[in-house]
């Protein structure tokens, strides 16, 4: 069921909840948190979808915000889907004129009461989530540095700099499957790391988290050698029994190479968007490993802009 509301407010768009809720024939809600997804014109279809996908999973109220030009008049439009492919909600919201820079006045009267507040940042994010207006309501926020249009390797910097508990990134949720797959290997040998290398494409806001995560482990060099990707496409662990390399050059299908054992395919495939994040949604706490990665990536990058050797 479908709504477009024109010129109107935030007690409106809440009216109008409750009777789509009732016409749908499920007055009660059952929903376990609010996401806001703050996104643009151009990127909000696929933003939306992906946020309704990950609903399925942890029902929701989808707060979609879009804001146009700050010149004129101040104007909300609204558009809300109950039961839309999804059990939760979903509203899209475009403000435009003077309510564009005070977004969180219409987005607050709409949170759901007594219930976590996730935000995440599609594409381009605030230069501090954490500060942000919108972010401040939030427990947990997060942000994509793969995704911006340009600057990836700038944000990804940018967003460790200004850390706060609570945030999170999509890169790091790309490592879930490589960082299990390296400790698995890892535990099957009672040896030391000696040294370590990831080779990935040039600019890759993963490869340089994991940069820190190995790191930050391991204590050992670190060598990071440049492909045509897609994302990482290898890791090598050198240790006294030997190298243990997982090799990805397809984005889909990886192969564990081991001292003393054979070759084995492993499935390691670049997974969507809205995978990762129903992912995040899954922990509302701070995540502390995330947390300890940017802190190390944060004295790594020091060390080098001072010329020192990691």
């Amino acid at each position: 069921m479908s709504t477009e509301l024109t010129d109107t407010n935030s007690a409106a768009i809440a009216a109008e909840l409750l009777t789509a809720r009732r016409k749908a024939g499920s007055p009660a809600m059952g929903m376990v948190l609010t996401l806001i997804v703050d996104t643009d014109e151009e990127g909000s279809e696929e933003a939306l979808g992906a946020a309704r996908a990950a609903s399925t999973e942890h029902p929701a109220r989808v707060l979609g915000v879009i804001r146009g030009r700050a010149t004129g008049t101040s104007r909300v439009d609204a558009e809300i889907n109950i039961g839309h492919h999804a059990p939760g909600e979903s509203i899209l919201i475009r403000l435009t004129g003077e309510v564009t820079r005070h977004a969180e006045s219409v987005v607050l009267p709409l949170l759901l009461p007594d219930s976590p507040v996730v935000i995440w940042w599609p594409r381009r994010a605030p230069d501090d989530p954490a500060a942000d207006p919108l972010g401040a309501l939030a427990q947990r926020r997060i942000t994509d540095c793969a995704s911006v249009p340009r600057g990836r390797q700038a944000a990804l910097e940018q967003q460790c700099a200004v850390f706060s508990k609570g945030n999170t990134d999509l890169a790091w949720t790309r490592l879930t499957g490589w960082r299990a797959l390296l400790a698995a290997s890892l535990d099957e040998y009672d040896t030391k790391v000696t040294a370590a290398e990831i080779t990935a494409e040039r600019v890759s806001p993963s490869a340089e988290l994991l940069r820190g995560w190995l790191t930050d482990r391991l204590r050992v060099p670190m060598q990071r050698k440049v492909s045509r990707g897609p994302g990482i496409t290898s890791v090598q662990l050198g240790t006294r029994a030997g190298d243990i390399t997982i090799a990805r050059p397809d984005g889909r299908l990886a192969m564990l190479s081991s001292p003393e054992q054979p070759d084995r395919p492993v499935a390691l495939k670049r997974r969507p968007v809205a995978e990762l994040l129903a992912e995040e949604l899954r922990r509302l706490d701070n995540d502390d490993i995330y947390e300890d990665t940017v802190q190390r990536l944060c004295k790594l990058d020091a060390l080098v802009a001072k010329g020192q050797r990691p």
